[in-house]
């Protein structure tokens, strides 16, 4: 009788298990966590808003500090385990830092989406809106790249990593906002992350139950 609860118990722990969706956050500093004690990034602020929801989800941290689109291109490969089910992708600000050319973004985020169609894993597209310093032109062609994309690999797609911290849909001017980023005007503090996490969370339910689909 012992070993047969034993058994019973164990096929019901590898069930929950298999149940378990894993989402690789792939990004820069933004996702990493840059400035914040290690509790209050986005990705542990994340992972509790979303046991808050009860949904059952690992977050992995695939944020890298100066990273580009390109360099997220170069470990989108080592980043996709066979363990991920789903993936948020957030690139493209450290190409609008040193003024990239957004052809070159866009064929970066383009070879992510198409690693992680090879891969059968789901992603959320996480746009961000180039500033007018830069030009006309150059601000229109940055901006497309993301909701073309998400279109073109039927994608979800969230306008700005900083959408909540705004009432609309355009990305906040950051110096109006100064109580929601560190001391360098980039960076979102705590509570910053906070209200990104409650806006982005609901697409991130929804990856995840894309994701649960496909098992």
């Amino acid at each position: 009788m012992r070993k047969a609860m034993i058994g019973i118990a164990f096929i019901l722990a590898s069930a929950a298990q298999a149940e378990e969706v894993v989402i690789a956050a792939l990004g820069d500093s933004l996702t990493q966590g840059y400035g914040l004690p290690a509790e209050q990034g986005f990705v542990p602020q994340l992972q509790a808003w979303l046991d808050e929801q009860g949904a059952d989800v690992r977050l992995i941290n695939a944020g890298v500090s100066g990273d580009t689109t390109a360099g997220g291109l170069s470990r989108v490969n080592w980043t996709l385990t066979p363990e991920v089910d789903g993936m948020i992708v957030a690139l493209g600000g450290n190409d609008l830092l040193r003024g990239l050319d957004p052809t070159q973004a866009r064929g970066n985020i383009e070879g992510i989406m198409q690693a992680a169609q090879a891969a059968g894993v789901e992603v959320l597209l996480v746009g961000i809106q180039a500033p007018g310093n830069y030009g006309p032109d150059y601000k229109a062609q940055f901006d497309a790249i993301y909701p073309e994309l998400a279109e073109a690999y039927d994608s979800l797609y969230l306008e700005s990593f900083f959408a909540g911290l705004s009432e609309g849909d355009e990305m906040p001017d950051p110096a109006a906002l100064r109580s929601f980023f560190q001391g360098d005007g980039i960076h979102p503090n705590a509570e910053g992350v906070a209200r990104i996490v409650a806006r982005m969370g609901p697409e991130v339910l929804a990856l995840v139950a894309e994701a649960r689909a496909l098992e």
